[in-house]
């Protein structure tokens, strides 16, 4: 696949913070890339640094295979959709969309017959079609998001810049707007790079995740790369769903608080030794269960579980007092209760670990 975008070195400091260090990426072009990162790791500052709103101290970045990080942001190409909308309250929704193309600073369309085409288009293109007329303080949260993302598509642009778009939206509606806008980026047919801070929305949107960590880019991949072999420690640990043992490698065993597991699985290299098990690769047993063959486990306290709808977390306390979290996909059993404070047994298949040392 082409690449739409590189970025070489590039280094933003705000004061003595640095806040991107020395950032190396190529996107592909024709793709929707999310890039996932805790509060503070410089997402939001890379996507201003593409569109030309901050300017870098260092590097170099290229577009279309031209060099753009001198240029003002009007002559790059990109668009930009910010997370709470930026629409103008006195416009309607044909005339927000209509905004950028009458004033472009680098050639605005003045023939009206050619925006009201270009407006209409998208507006079809996004699912307005019968809301043109309407203020945009008599729309809901959803529709105000296809605006704001029109204003931008309506001006054609090579690539598409989100700003944790679905933040200010619910819980539902974040889910319909998913699809959404993958589904929007695919009829377009370029690239969308999506900042959020939430790990199932970056997994489930897209073809390639980028995962920002102390404001560098920690790992890319696809998601089931990203998901099911993270690459350090803090990769799983913002991922939310892999209890992280730390210790030590003593022959073939990793010793912990908790006690001794048999070592398997993926190993990875990392400054501080840790053993990662996904949330969902365990089993609850009675105390005195046997370990199988393949199998490493702990001892642990129950606590209390939570229902999520598809799934019950539990909770326990291993003999250092951290907490150990199980998921127990309601789709594979019925669900079980557990007496707090009470052992049990979590075992797993060592295979399934990850040990990074």
């Amino acid at each position: 696949m082409t690449a739409v975008l590189h970025l070489r070195d590039v280094v933003k400091h705000y004061g003595d913070t640095r806040a991107l260090d020395r950032i190396n990426l190529s996107l592909p072009s024709d793709a929707y890339i999310s890039l996932l990162g805790p509060s503070g790791s410089g997402k939001t500052t890379l996507l201003r640094v593409i569109a030309g709103f901050e300017r870098l101290e260092a590097g170099e970045i290229s577009f279309q295979g031209s060099r753009i990080d001198t240029l003002p942001p009007h002559a790059r190409g990109i668009g930009f959709v910010f997370q709470n909308f930026a629409l103008f309250p006195h416009l309607s929704v044909e005339d927000n969309i209509a905004f950028g193309l009458k004033n472009s600073a680098i050639n605005p369309v003045t023939d009206p017959g050619v925006v009201k085409r270009r407006v209409r288009d998208i507006i079809a293109l996004v699912g307005l079609t019968g809301l043109e007329d309407r203020g945009v303080s008599q729309i809901s949260g959803g529709q105000k998001q296809r605006v704001a993302l029109a204003r931008t598509l309506v001006t054609e642009p090579k690539m598409v810049l989100l700003d944790e778009p679905l933040g200010a939206l619910d819980a539902n509606l974040r889910m319909r707007m998913r699809s959404e806008l993958r589904s929007i980026r695919e009829r377009c047919g370029v690239t969308f790079l999506h900042v959020t801070g939430s790990e199932t929305e970056a997994l489930a949107m897209g073809d390639t995740v980028l995962v920002l960590d102390r404001n560098r880019i920690a790992q890319h991949g696809d998601a089931d790369t990203i998901y099911n072999r993270p690459c350090s420690p803090a990769v799983a640990r913002f991922l939310n769903c892999y209890n992280l043992l730390p210790g030590r490698i003593s022959g073939e065993a990793f010793e912990t608080a908790a006690g001794s597991l048999p070592l398997g699985g993926l190993r990875q290299s990392s400054e501080n030794p840790v053993y990662a098990i996904r949330y969902d690769r365990v089993s609850i047993r009675p105390q005195d269960a046997a370990p199988g063959v393949d199998e490493a486990g702990v001892e642990a306290t129950f606590i209390a579980s939570e229902y999520t709808g598809a799934a019950i977390n539990s909770f326990f306390t291993l003999a250092d007092g951290s907490v150990f979290e199980v998921e127990q996909h309601l789709s594979h059993a019925a669900p079980s209760s557990y007496e707090p404070q009470t052992a049990y047994r979590l075992a797993w298949n060592r295979e399934d670990a990850l040990v990074y040392s």
